[in-house]
């Protein structure tokens, strides 16, 4: 309960602080291995740099799955107010979503889904 919320909490502030090794990132991302070269990239983006998350309520819908409404703040500021998203829980830590990661990239990319890794969904 409790302390799942906090976990899944901690655990996207983490991953989407810029002063997170990208290792870290890629074990708070749900198949991050699948991944790796997109959050390597997304690192050098000087946007990226100042990104933080802040997440506003958490909803466990499963042993395994909670619903999270987030915000997105670029130097302080929130950019994309009240997301929804999701966490999963996988070898005993809640990770980001991969749906989730994958919507921010096609938010990236105008809005469209050709161009982004094969592993996000359609």
């Amino acid at each position: 309960g409790s302390g799942a919320v906090a976990a899944i909490k901690k655990n996207w502030a983490t991953f989407f602080n810029a002063n997170t090794s990208t290792s870290k990132r890629l074990a708070l991302l749900q198949d991050g291995d699948k991944l790796a070269s997109v959050i390597k990239a997304q690192s050098t983006n000087p946007l990226a740099s100042t990104a933080s998350a802040k997440v506003s309520h958490v909803t466990l819908t499963g042993t395994d799955q909670a619903s999270v409404t987030y915000s997105i703040l670029v130097g302080g500021q929130p950019v994309l107010k009240g997301r929804q998203g999701v966490a999963v829980y996988e070898n005993g830590v809640w990770k980001v979503g991969l749906a989730s990661f994958c919507d921010l990239l096609k938010l990236e990319n105008a809005g469209k889904s050709s161009g982004l890794p094969p592993s996000c969904p359609g």
